[in-house]
């Protein structure tokens, strides 16, 4: 059987349509990240310990549901491919359940309140899953180019940091605006908005993207083969084990930011400033990940050169504070998000690359099931740092809306600065022993291709 040819260079509309995508994803699961923490706490008025509770079961019903959307995408049979429909119909729905988490009754009986946040959320995290899977799945499957995949991880990534500047630019005037004083009805409002932007991107990706790598069609294969051929793909571990240590930096950091300027810095409009500031240098260094890939020829090295270097600029961070010092606070906030862009860039690229890698070591291609991990890891990560930052500032007698204590305060300042650049650090340490190089990638390519021709198997 003649063989389709995968290493394809992939229209420009293609690129910035897959960019569009994350611009999406941004818009719901950012603003997730983000406010909804704040969100329960100061405007639904749920104490920190049920949120803390709520991130970590979350995560158990995440463990569930991402390998079973990531096996049922690589199962899909459409004449528009195996991910792309998933982007159709699911966003959609999600949007609807976006603005449903948004919407408070702090009135209600409190246990009748953590019902309510624990079913919207947990399905917002299903909704959320059966879009996003399938979108970082699809990558992979537009094209077998090394080259070309940095590409599209590149505008992915310089969409996404748009998408997050303005995010964080708007969101907090917005809710003031919509809600005219009343946060209960400016959240709302602002998820609607925000749903209706995160169904219309994926709508978008899917019209303007095509799948090319198909996936041969094969017997069912069990969870514990798929399971065994995933712990020998060595650089897939790796990453897995890279977007862990990114959950649990980033978000918990991103949970930490409106507390941060908010009680530490005493404005909260000052997060809008501080967004503002930080998206030009996002934007330069998303773009700069082809131009260190093209030194290093290794994209997990990219990554923790990134990654290192951002965890020195937020650890920098702590010495200033924008009263005190707004120069060096604003300098190293730009230094870090300039080389985080990059980092997020180079982390979402690797993972096609390892899909190939496991192809070539166990002979079984599973796409969407393999982006599931790299999924759950990233979201237990997410757990991990947004229910400890709650635990803790709950336990030492964080008030909503009121002035903290001196021990609340510096766990804020600690999680905005010190704890996340400690952590950056370690993530490069990590990411350092990746040795899927471009030359060996290609390679791999090649003998795969080889064995198709040949009707050769592992």
């Amino acid at each position: 059987m003649e063989q389709k040819n995968t290493d394809v260079k992939v229209p420009l509309i293609s690129k910035i349509a897959y960019g569009m995508g994350d611009v999406g994803c941004n818009f719901s699961w950012m603003f997730v990240g983000n406010f909804l923490m704040i969100f329960y706490t100061d405007v639904f008025g749920i104490g920190m310990g049920a949120v803390a509770g709520l991130m970590l079961f979350s995560r158990f019903w995440d463990a569930i549901n991402d390998p079973v959307i990531g096996g049922l995408s690589d199962k899909t049979h459409t004449r528009w491919g195996r991910y792309r429909p998933w982007l159709l119909v699911a966003a959609p729905l999600t949007a609807i359940v976006l603005m449903l988490t948004f919407w408070a009754h702090p009135d209600w009986p409190s246990n009748v309140k953590i019902i309510y946040m624990a079913v919207t959320y947990c399905i917002l995290v299903l909704g959320y899953t059966c879009v996003n899977i399938p979108y970082g799945t699809l990558c992979g499957a537009m094209t077998q180019n090394i080259e070309e995949r940095a590409k599209i991880n590149t505008f992915r990534s310089v969409s996404a940091m748009v998408a997050i500047g303005i995010i964080n630019i708007i969101t907090v005037p917005l809710i003031a605006a919509l809600g005219n004083g009343n946060d209960k009805r400016g959240y709302l409002l602002v998820a609607a908005v925000y749903g209706c932007i995160f169904a219309a991107c994926h709508i978008f990706c899917f019209a303007k993207t095509k799948e090319v790598v198909e996936v041969p069609e094969k017997e069912k294969i069990s969870l514990k083969v798929q399971l065994a051929a995933v712990a020998k793909n060595k650089p897939y571990m790796i990453a897995v084990a890279g977007q862990f240590l990114f959950g649990v930096t980033l978000y918990g950091r991103n949970a930490d930011a409106l507390y941060y300027f908010t009680y530490v810095e005493g404005n909260q409009a000052l997060f809008s400033t501080y967004s503002l500031c930080i998206i030009i240098p996002s934007i330069i260094g998303a773009a700069c990940f082809p131009v260190v890939f093209k030194m290093t020829n290794n994209k997990g090295r990219s990554a923790s050169i990134f990654a290192l270097l951002t965890g020195i600029s937020m650890f920098c961070m702590y010495f200033f504070t924008v009263g005190a010092a707004p120069v060096p606070f604003y300098l190293f906030s730009c230094l870090a998000q300039f080389f985080f862009s990059g980092f997020n860039t180079a982390i979402y690229a690797i993972v096609p690359d390892c899909v190939e890698y496991g192809e070539w070591k166990t002979g079984l291609r599973n796409d969407g099931f393999q982006y599931a991990f790299i999924s759950l890891g990233n979201k237990i990560g997410m757990a991990i740092g947004t229910s400890v930052l709650a635990g803790v500032l709950g336990s030492l007698g964080y008030m909503a809306n009121q002035q903290q204590n001196p021990a609340v305060l510096a766990v804020m300042k600690h999680s905005f600065t010190t704890v996340p650049g400690i952590l950056w650090i370690v993530t490069a340490g990590v990411l350092y022993f990746y040795r899927l190089n471009r030359k060996a990638y290609n390679k791999i390519v090649q003998e795969i291709q080889e064995r198709k021709e040949s009707g050769k198997h592992v």
